[in-house]
């Protein structure tokens, strides 16, 4: 608008209207002098002092000696390094309209207590499922309300709700929490909780409550507000004073507008916005920028952040009458037919051994327990150790580790062994904590949900050495509030981790596996399942603070330099609004040198989009 106003009154005064063009610029730029007073007056009313001070002095000094193309220049500048910064603090923000994309909509409802199949089914909304109600959840179905498991037994993954990586069985009886993965057969749960007071819904409520709790964050460029005006101004009614000509306090605020400052911090957070997504990062404000440049204190998740997430081979236990290899190849080859978590890490670990799968003659998977399947003439048997015992009587127990589950292997009705899984900590968690620490980090801590002792090995193995375990997601909440020093970077990647992520000053979501409540409630999204982005984002942080602090103290200083050479009355008004375009220029040049930024300089690990590799079997 303003730039159709400027060439308005250029195209009035060329036409020989020159009264007509200074009038139409005069009314144009007092409509903006009184629309800044009015929101300069609400800031100052909420204690916050900005550089718009500065810019409406020069405003009215320049119509007031009348100097109205200078003052349409100041309204111009003004006006496009604000559309700016606005734009930098938009980009790549998304608002929080919906937490979750996979959150349940439809609820079956079964209409009376018979068998799977013979009932009457009636979909209905979520929202709408009322306490008592029998509801039917199909294989990899979300559990729409808080509910106690009617069949017999059923295995779930709640790794989104508490960052246990391992499915869950639970028994009738037991309850199980809405937002929960249901496995890969049909189970029927009676409702306890409305899908409102259900803890679904209350993680949503608190990803809302602490996003609103959140301080806004001060412009950077206001925080030389009060100082650059006083100087500005000091300099400008000395020139006056000693000079007697009040066009002379006009020549040299011209040169004093705060367009510099105003554009440096958005140009550079614009080059460090760019920078990080180039990097795989998705920054969703300047001002987050600005955060991770000074954060002090570090707070992790574990599942699926610190570690990968993936069960992996970590030893094989057989009998005398196998060798590894092989009851890894049949318990492989029979998992191919099953969709448990662990069947997709044993499969892994003889696709990485080169071990070639049958194909079965036949297969069975029976949930909760494992699966059957006739390879050749060999019938092999894969699941839990009580399923296992139950068809070979001389099964014994293996020792296990914190954090490792075990897969019991039978053939032909005599045991064979068993195959050892773990979440393993990612390749680069420990060189990323270490790296944390040496630059500026003061506290790391792990923050999870998953049980203590799983939670200390993994903690060890990273270099961690403050843990808080068995964790609620508002328990999260507050641990991170109340973690001293700040600001406080917290990264993770669940659905349980989205109130934390809110709640923190800086959230990192790790987007490539993570739920989209997490990278709706995170600040900042790593695209690349790999651990090193969250130093690469500290690292173009830091840059790009250092990038913007250095394009403003440019500014300033020739601002200085030029309202010191204004003093002598050697610049008129007009040219000196001009030369400020110059000073723009210089700082947007060197603010552009946050598209350059270094990142953190660690290696990627080789395999972070691969399946995990299996470790050297053991007996």
């Amino acid at each position: 608008m303003t730039a159709i106003v400027a060439v308005v009154v250029l195209a009035l005064g060329i036409a020989g209207l020159a009264e007509t063009s200074r009038w139409f610029a005069t009314i144009y730029v007092s409509l903006i002098i009184v629309w800044t007073l009015v929101g300069m007056v609400r800031d100052v009313l909420r204690g916050h002092f900005g550089l718009d001070v500065l810019a409406v002095i020069a405003m009215i000094a320049t119509l007031a000696v009348g100097e109205y193309v200078a003052s349409l220049i100041i309204v111009l500048m003004l006006s496009g390094g604000e559309a700016l910064e606005d734009y930098a603090a938009r980009r790549a923000k998304k608002e929080l309209t919906s937490l979750l994309d996979r959150a349940p909509q439809i609820a079956h409802i079964v209409d009376s207590g018979g068998a799977v199949g013979s009932d009457a089914i009636t979909d209905v909304a979520a929202d709408d499922v009322q306490v008592g109600d029998v509801l039917l959840v199909r294989p990899s179905e979300v559990v729409p309300a808080d509910a106690v498991l009617v069949t017999d037994s059923a295995s779930f993954d709640e790794s989104s709700l508490t960052g246990e990586s391992m499915p869950v069985t639970h028994i009738a009886g037991e309850e199980v929490l809405s937002g929960a993965l249901n496995g890969s057969q049909a189970v029927r749960v009676r409702a306890i909780r409305r899908s409102a007071d259900s803890q679904y819904q209350q993680i949503v409520a608190l990803v809302q409550e602490a996003q609103e709790s959140r301080a806004p964050v001060v412009r950077l460029a206001d925080r030389f507000a009060i100082p650059f005006t006083a100087v500005s101004l000091i300099i400008a009614g000395a020139a006056w004073a000693i000079s007697g000509d009040a066009s002379r306090f006009a020549e040299v605020l011209v040169l004093a507008t705060p367009c510099p400052l105003l554009i440096a911090a958005p140009v550079a957070f614009l080059g460090g916005l760019s920078r990080a997504a180039k990097a795989g990062i998705i920054i969703k404000s300047g001002a987050v920028i600005e955060q991770l440049a000074g954060v002090r204190s570090a707070a992790f998740d574990k599942t699926g952040t610190l570690t990968q997430g993936r069960p992996a081979l970590v030893a094989v236990h057989t009998t005398d009458e196998f060798d590894d290899d092989h009851v890894l190849q049949l318990a492989a080859s029979a998992e191919q037919y099953s969709s448990h978590v662990l069947a997709e890490g044993i499969r892994n670990a003889a696709s990485a051994r080169g071990l070639a799968l049958s194909t079965a003659a036949s297969a069975n998977e029976v949930a909760t327990n494992g699966v059957s399947a006739l390879i050749g003439s060999r019938t092999v048997v894969v699941g839990k150790l009580a399923y296992i015992t139950s068809l070979a009587p001389d099964t014994h127990t293996v020792d296990l580790a914190p954090g490792q589950a075990a897969a019991y292997v039978a053939v032909d009705g005599r045991f064979a062994g068993a195959l050892v899984l773990a979440d393993d900590p990612r390749p680069e968690s420990r060189a990323v904590i270490s790296w944390l620490r040496g630059h500026g980090i003061e506290r790391v801590a792990m923050l999870t949900g998953d049980a203590r002792s799983t939670a200390d090995a993994v903690a060890r193995e990273v270099g961690i050495t403050e843990v808080r375990a068995d964790l609620l997601p508002g328990e999260k909440v507050r641990l991170a509030t109340q973690m001293q020093p700040r600001p406080v970077l917290m990264v993770g990647d669940g659905v349980n981790d989205a109130p934390v992520l809110a709640a923190a000053d800086v959230g990192i979501a790790m987007g490539a596996k993570g739920a989209t409540a997490a990278g709706d409630a995170a600040d900042a999204v790593i695209l690349k399942d790999s651990l090193v982005k969250v130093a690469d984002a500290v690292a173009i942080g830091s840059h790009t603070l250092r990038v913007a602090f250095t394009a403003i103290w440019i500014g300033i200083a020739i601002s200085i330099a030029l309202m010191l050479v204004a003093t002598t009355g050697v610049i008129p008004a007009v040219v000196g609004a001009l030369v400020q375009e110059l000073v723009d220029l210089a700082t947007i040049l060197y603010a552009l040198r946050a598209l350059s930024g270094p990142t953190s300089g660690l290696d990627e690990p080789a395999h972070s989009d691969r399946a995990p590799t299996a470790l050297t079997a053991r007996r």
